[in-house]
């Protein structure tokens, strides 16, 4: 076992292996951009070294930088976590030529699996079975086209070296083949500077289900079961389980023989993952191979009891893997979903900002929360926007599900958007109830798992209100107390009207009138306090509708009985504005003082924004140009995704006001257009 090691990586990812090293005894080292100067996982660590700028390719991503700083550190091991440089050859190279481990596969096995039409190649040669397709070296678009039109469509254009969902798209007729290719390549030359293409058979209705295999320098290899991942989004995955539900008999072991035989084919050291197409008649077909350790790897270790960051570390070190194929068992069901900043519901757009409120569900043997941040950080631009991994377990997949429900609902995030009221409705949506899974799931179920338009429930603004006035009431009663110490200023009487602290008043009804702006509409509301300390109740009127209310403010915890009905709702105050969760659903009101009126937003009609800091990628439209409704306008790459901007209606493009290679800012006016009357 080495004695000190280096994380390149962040987040929650370096907070996940530190957490085994600390268990292991062994030292860890992080490294840090200027972005992530107070992150959690610099905090974690025994050691942190700063390596550059914020943008991952002025520090994450500076292979030179960090091979330096693990040998300033004395590092015997660098670590790459999974994304950055976890699948860089070079990079494994260049940490054996400094005399460092490096904790994943040889350099010669991560070229191998780099370009997906090589790598066909070797499974092929190997028996795994493979999609039909075409995975040539000729790059011509008539022969990428005939070869679509000869395997017949739906086809699904893939980048040879791409991952993640980057530089792929679906064609679904010969007449979209050029508009697709020429997409899928701009994609894949920005992410990875190579556009070839290959050309596969698209499968209607597959599943994703991948095997998590490990292998040691001994030449010996297993499959820790499967994963099925086949809820996804612009294919990157949002959910994921383990072990695949309804499998076919026997398909299990073969999917796991296959995925050993891939691995070893090409002499695989370490933690990797095979990932297959399985077909409705159970037939399945290799896809590609992950050279890293995966990020729904948790599920895998809840239902193996097995730590993959362990192994790791011990087959790293030349040691044999710490179990045999025999002795590895299934034991129950997991879900993992992964928690992002990002607005599900206006195609997942990804969100900045700061996270002004974090209220994890409890830890326990079946729930677990992988994450890099905590109350009070920032999710900037400049990484991916996943902010947790929420993993249940149960014994079976019913209890399993009905634990994610549970989890989800009490997990709790404001002041950015998240995707925690979609992922509530997918747990319970009743495909996913019944493993009626396939790929195509988000777009099968759209209308149930998107487009609902939401507005809190009836006694959510009476709680609000509420809210705002019991905080009133402690914030008053807080005054009267001394400075540093929980004795009142003077004794309190708890029925004299002089140690009130609800702005009593002789003779006069004690009547507040507020006002909350929720999704821009008013709601104006007035509250009357009855009774004294000992017997304190409300009379809330909103809309001329009058709601009885009793509560209990305890923390964030609202306690209430509003007419008749008790409840408790979880509340986050901040400044001008508070969060109440309607179940997995933040509601964020807004409260205008008396004499403040609520500023009227700008119009925004005619006028294109920048959803969020990114860089111009490619400008489809000149000054002056008339376009057709649809047309595309500019494209914007931000959070490792790719924004299109299109005409909403026929129009001219009156003023540009950016570049190809231009940074924005989020909000930043990018060009204006003129609709065209009709």
């Amino acid at each position: 076992m080495f004695d000190k090691i280096l994380i390149a990586n962040r987040g929650e990812i370096a907070c996940r292996i530190i957490q085994t090293a600390q268990r292991l005894n062994v030292k860890t080292v992080a490294v840090y951009s200027d972005a992530d100067h107070r992150a959690l996982h610099v905090k974690m660590a025994d050691e942190a070294i700063h390596i550059g700028a914020a943008p991952s390719a002025d520090s994450y991503l500076r292979g030179d930088v960090i091979i330096n700083a693990a040998l300033q550190c004395g590092a015997q091991a660098v670590h790459p976590g999974y994304g950055f440089l976890s699948e860089n050859a070079q990079f494994a190279e260049q940490c054996a030529a400094n005399g460092l481990v490096f904790i994943g596969p040889p350099a010669a096995a991560i070229r191998a699996m780099g370009s997906k039409s090589a790598a066909k190649t070797i499974m092929q040669d190997a028996g795994v079975p493979l999609v039909p397709g075409y995975h040539g070296a000729d790059q011509a678009r008539d022969l990428l086209k005939r070869a679509a039109d000869d395997m017949g469509y739906p086809v699904l254009l893939k980048a040879v070296a791409g991952g993640g969902g980057k530089g792929m798209r679906q064609v679904w007729d010969a007449n979209e083949f050029d508009d697709a290719l020429d997409d899928a390549k701009r994609e894949a030359k920005a992410s990875f500077g190579n556009d070839d293409m290959l050309v596969e058979k698209y499968l209607t209705q597959p599943r994703h289900v991948e095997v998590q295999v490990f292998c040691d320098t001994q030449g010996n290899g297993v499959y820790l079961f499967e994963r099925d991942c086949s809820i996804q989004r612009r294919h990157q995955k949002i959910l994921e389980e383990a072990p695949a539900p309804n499998l076919p008999a026997g398909t299990r072991e073969k999917m796991g023989d296959a995925a050993v035989r891939a691995a070893q084919a090409i002499d695989y050291v370490g933690a990797g993952t095979v990932e297959f197409l399985l077909d409705t008649d159970g037939s399945f077909y290799f896809m590609e191979m992950n050279t890293r350790l995966q990020v729904e790897h948790p599920v895998t270790e809840m239902i193996t009891g097995q730590d993959l960051v362990e192994w790791q570390l011990h087959v790293a070190g030349g040691n044999p893997l710490p179990c045999e194929q025999s002795a590895l068992q299934i034991n129950g069901h997991a879900f993992e979903a992964r928690i992002y900043a990002e607005d599900a519901d206006n195609d997942f757009m990804p969100a900045t900002g700061k996270l002004d409120y974090v209220s994890l569900p409890s830890s326990n043997a079946h729930v677990r929360v992988d994450t890099g941040v905590v109350q009070g950080d920032a999710v900037t631009p400049y990484y991916d926007p996943m902010i947790a991994k929420l993993i249940v377990w149960d014994t079976d997949r019913d209890k399993a599900i009905a634990r994610l429900s549970d989890a989800l609902n009490a997990y709790r995030i404001g002041g950015v958007t998240t995707n925690i009221p979609f992922l509530h409705r997918l747990a319970g949506h009743p495909a996913l109830i019944a493993a009626d899974l396939d790929t195509g799931f988000l777009v099968k179920h759209h209308e149930a798992l998107f487009e609902q338009a939401f507005s809190p429930s009836t006694e959510l603004v009476p709680l609000a209100c509420l809210f705002l006035q019991l905080r009133r009431e402690q914030h008053s009663c807080a005054a009267k107390i001394t400075g540093n110490s929980n004795r009142l200023a003077s004794p309190w009487d708890e029925v004299s009207p002089w140690d009130e602290v609800s702005s009593w008043r002789l003779n006069q009804t004690n009547t507040y009138h507020d006002t909350l702006i929720w999704n821009g509409e008013r709601i104006d509301y007035a509250l009357e306090v009855q009774g004294n300390r000992v017997d304190r109740r409300y009379q809330i009127t909103v809309n001329d509708q009058d709601f009885a209310a009793v509560g209990i403010l305890n923390n964030d915890v609202l306690t209430a009985t509003i007419n008749g009905h008790r409840t408790s709702v979880a509340m986050a105050a901040h400044d001008t504005h508070f969060i109440a969760f309607d179940g997995a659903t933040p509601i964020s009101f807004h409260v205008e003082s008396d004499d403040t009126g609520v500023a009227e937003e700008a119009s925004n009609a005619g006028n294109f924004n920048a959803p969020m800091n990114g860089t111009i990628v490619e400008v489809k439209a000149n000054q002056g140009d008339t376009v057709a409704a649809g047309s595309v306008l500019l494209v914007m790459e931000a959070m490792k995704m790719q924004h299109t901007i299109k005409a909403p209606s026929d129009g001219i493009v009156s003023e540009l006001y950016c570049v190809v290679g231009d940074l924005v800012d989020g909000g930043a006016e990018l060009l204006r257009f003129e609709a065209l009357a009709e």
